[in-house]
């Protein structure tokens, strides 16, 4: 099979199109053939040596799939040709992929693969800090950061499906428009040096009940003066190449708190499986609309990779296999 494998620490530069070994699928994984991979920021960090996972070089990356079971191990619940999506820890971009038994979804028969792909990672990390991280209510107010990217587009919807008020910002007036297409009620561009008087303004000086911050940086350190008393901050990531160094005494005037929004298959098990079948609820009534804004074929993964990486993408970007 043919995939991509990254063999030195050069980002997109070292990547590879290659002839690959799949390996032993085992007794605990099955053999998918994917017809669909999705990209997220995580996987340029990856590329780089610069996220908390780092695989054994070389390595395939890719963790968001979606495709058809070519083989399963004995007594497993999962049958060849189910339809099944996963985040997987690294190895997606291939026309093949092993996948954990107990990390594969069934896809339900309206959704394609490319949807599908798309949902994993950006939708579970979502759905997770707004019903786990903090228990978001539909009487509060919450900021979402680049609410126009995979997180927080999946963000925005998800808030607005649980019936809160969405104060979204982005970093053009394009994006600015696809939040507000997916139900943000107040848009604000960052780039804008007033943005957080703007955030003020919008709640009469009270602040945002709940923050979510996938960029970091100085965004995430600014959002503190936007913070509502009793407030949270989730961070979510560090889309801006930094981490964002939080003064306690910021928190402790506001009596307010930050939490990390994390997740990992082997220790979230139940939880993702809720995540994910309130989730699949939430799109059979049409409460969430995700965007797969570009697709590329496998063969053009470092043009998909330096398109996400250069932020020329709103929504999802997905590779068709």
């Amino acid at each position: 099979m043919q995939g991509w494998r990254s063999s030195k620490i050069l980002g997109v530069d070292g990547l590879e199109f290659v002839d690959l070994d799949l390996g032993s699928a085992g007794d605990q994984h099955l053999v998918v053939d994917v017809k669909a991979a999705a990209l997220n920021f995580s996987d340029l960090l990856m590329s780089e040596d610069r996220y908390q996972v780092r695989p054994p070089r070389p390595f395939t990356p890719g963790q968001e799939i979606a495709g058809t079971v070519l083989s399963v191990p004995q007594g497993s619940r999962w049958k060849v040709g189910d339809r099944i999506a996963s985040k997987i820890p690294w190895g997606g971009f291939a026309e093949q992929a092993l996948v954990p038994c107990d990390s594969a979804f069934l896809i339900p028969e309206n959704i394609s693969f490319e949807l599908a792909a798309a949902l994993p990672v950006t939708y579970t990390t979502s759905m997770i800090a707004f019903f786990d991280s903090t228990e978001l209510r539909a009487d509060q107010t919450v900021l979402i950061h680049a609410a126009a990217g995979g997180v927080g587009l999946a963000a925005v919807e998800i808030a607005k499906a649980i019936g809160a008020r969405v104060i979204a910002t982005a970093s053009s007036s394009r994006k600015l428009d696809i939040a507000r297409d997916h139900g943000a009620d107040i848009c604000i561009n960052y780039t804008d040096e007033n943005w957080v008087q703007a955030v003020k303004g919008a709640t009469d000086g009270l602040g945002a009940d709940v923050i979510y911050d996938p960029v970091g940086g100085e965004i995430g350190l600014q959002s503190l003066r936007c913070l509502a008393r009793n407030g949270v901050i989730l961070v979510v990531g560090f889309a801006s190449g930094t981490i964002t160094e939080i003064p306690a005494n910021r928190l402790m005037l506001k009596r307010a708190s930050a939490k990390g929004v994390y997740w990992h298959h082997d220790h979230d098990a139940d939880l993702i499986k809720e995540m994910m079948n309130k989730m699949f609820v939430m799109l059979e009534n049409d409460l969430l609309k995700p965007l797969v804004d570009r697709r590329f074929n496998l063969a053009q993964l470092p043009d998909a990779m330096r398109a996400l990486q250069n932020r020329d993408t709103t929504g999802k970007v997905v590779l068709t296999i």
